[in-house]
């Protein structure tokens, strides 16, 4: 598997990203469990039902570049990513204390951590793919001289807090669904969604400077345009979902509606009721 997704990653962006888009209209097509989940997260959010082919585009897009983002070499992907905020970085680094990012599941989240990584390490944390075969290409994407990965485990999360009392950066997507006890019942968009502690918790003991970070998709082919913002009070589960629902207004058709945000995990005790 991993020879073919150097192979796929050597085609031009834009074919990967208009491939995508037709694989992202044919899965909604397809797939009922998938359409069923993109429909009711949109209808929850409140967006129109006129958006949903938009967001299944999105989406194949997505998948459709990974395999350029993850096998070009990290300057040739920088090299497509505009951002205007450089300042935040650079604020960011001058404090010595380490840096938080916060990327959602919105446009290009797998080129944040990369178009940083041109400029200083960074550790991201994932959840390893129970697939072994897809494990491995994983770990060759993720591993590389100033980008590393750590599991999502109590080991990961003291690489995280290591590399961030380093000064180092660290990455993790805070609307991923954690594990039971890592997370509390918040709102997002109006529904409650078991929301990840961890950005608290690291933030507090390291006392690292927290950015928002989003990867919008441009054009197909043109790359991406990096967002980054300071997040100035503490990155408490309400306060990271109020965060995420703004930045997913910004750009709605680029988020992973797909994704079953507000799944209870196993053990994990049920929402309150009113």
């Amino acid at each position: 598997m991993l020879p073919m997704f150097r192979l796929i990653g050597r085609l031009p962006l834009a074919v990967l990203q208009l491939a995508g888009a037709l694989l992202g209209q044919l899965a909604y097509a397809l797939s009922p469990s998938y359409r069923a989940k993109l429909r009711r997260n949109l209808a929850l959010a409140g967006y129109p039902g006129r958006l949903r082919g938009a967001c299944a585009r999105q989406a194949g897009r997505m998948v459709g570049e990974l395999a350029f983002v993850w096998f070009r070499p990290l300057e040739a992907v920088a090299a497509r990513v505009v951002c205007d905020d450089v300042a935040v970085l650079d604020a960011a680094e001058r404090d010595g204390r380490g840096v938080l990012f916060l990327t959602p599941h919105l446009g290009a989240f797998e080129v944040t951590a990369r178009y940083y990584a041109t400029r200083r390490p960074i550790t991201v944390m994932f959840k390893p793919p129970k697939q072994a075969p897809l494990a491995r290409v994983l770990a060759a994407a993720r591993t590389l001289p100033t980008m590393h990965s750590a599991p999502a485990t109590l080991a990961g999360v003291r690489t995280l807090l290591r590399a961030l009392r380093r000064g180092e950066a660290v990455g993790l997507l805070p609307d991923q669904v954690p594990g039971e006890g890592e997370g509390q019942w918040v709102p997002f968009f109006g529904q409650p969604a078991y929301t990840m502690t961890l950005p608290l918790r690291l933030a507090q003991s390291s006392g690292a400077v927290v950015v928002l970070a989003v990867g919008e998709r441009l054009r197909a082919g043109a790359g991406w345009r990096l967002h980054l913002e300071r997040m100035q009070e503490a990155p408490t589960a309400a306060a990271l979902n109020a965060a995420m629902e703004r930045l997913i207004r910004r750009l709605p058709t680029q988020y992973l509606w797909g994704y079953n945000r507000y799944k209870r995990p196993a053990g994990a005790r049920p929402p309150a009721s009113d």
